[in-house]
């Protein structure tokens, strides 16, 4: 397992806190927040998360196998700490794997793959999506209660963190939907003009011929009309 210097939680928190949406995706703040937690929750070894769409489990983000691993098993099963977790958004915490009794197909793996302990969070990302904050420990008992705080704090920011950036993505995608619709209307427009001049027509009239062409060829209308504005903007033979 790598070993990360720890950081101070007030350190972490403003670091994804500063965190420019417009510069990482979220692939890439998954694996900030995982990182990140693995530097400041003590006792922690390895982090994953887990994102839960449905019935559908998924790691979205880890810093090692070990947590990788168990967070699959868990998957196979279907049933263990992350999932319960993620399904409640609850604060899920095993003190120890070796007598742990929740969930024994997932505790005996866990301690058969080397996990003491585990602590799982849950993240409300957003209406559909929920997830868990996994942090492995290779020791027993590894997390006190001023670290369960702790990471329930480190959670309540990641998840506002994962909800801005959903949040952020849903409005860049409007805007590049509307800059498309935008774009689509102006062509119609350029079109309509054209078949105004040529047909000394009214708009409306120009609009219907474009639609009446679009059904006939069964083509788009942004598409019929682009093609008559390139065609009309080609100097003459």
């Amino acid at each position: 397992m790598t070993q990360l210097q720890p950081m101070d939680p007030n350190e972490a928190f403003a670091e994804l806190g500063r965190i420019r949406l417009a510069d990482v995706d979220v692939d890439a703040l998954l694996d900030k927040i995982a990182q990140l937690a693995k530097r400041t929750i003590p006792g922690a070894d390895e982090v994953s998360v887990t994102l839960l769409h449905g019935n559908v489990a998924q790691t979205a983000a880890f810093t090692g196998d070990l947590a990788l691993q168990l967070d699959e098993v868990q998957y196979e099963h279907g049933y263990g700490p992350c999932l319960d977790a993620a399904a409640a958004t609850a604060v899920l915490s095993v003190p120890d794997t070796g007598s742990e009794d929740r969930w024994p197909d997932w505790s005996r793996a866990a301690k058969e793959a080397g996990a003491g302990s585990s602590l799982s969070i849950g993240l409300p990302v957003h209406e559909r999506v929920t997830g868990a904050l996994n942090i492995y420990a290779t020791e027993p008992q590894a997390f006190d209660e001023d670290a369960v705080t702790l990471a329930q704090t480190f959670a309540g920011y990641a998840a506002v963190a994962l909800a801005n950036s959903h949040l952020y993505e849903t409005q860049a995608t409007l805007a590049v939907h509307m800059q498309k619709a935008m774009e689509n209307r102006a062509i119609i427009e350029q079109a309509k003009g054209i078949i105004m001049g040529d047909r000394r027509c009214t708009a409306e009239e120009a609009f219907a011929i474009l639609s009446r062409l679009s059904q006939d060829t069964n083509r788009k209308l942004r598409d019929v009309a682009n093609a008559l504005v390139t065609r009309a903007s080609e100097p003459p033979e």
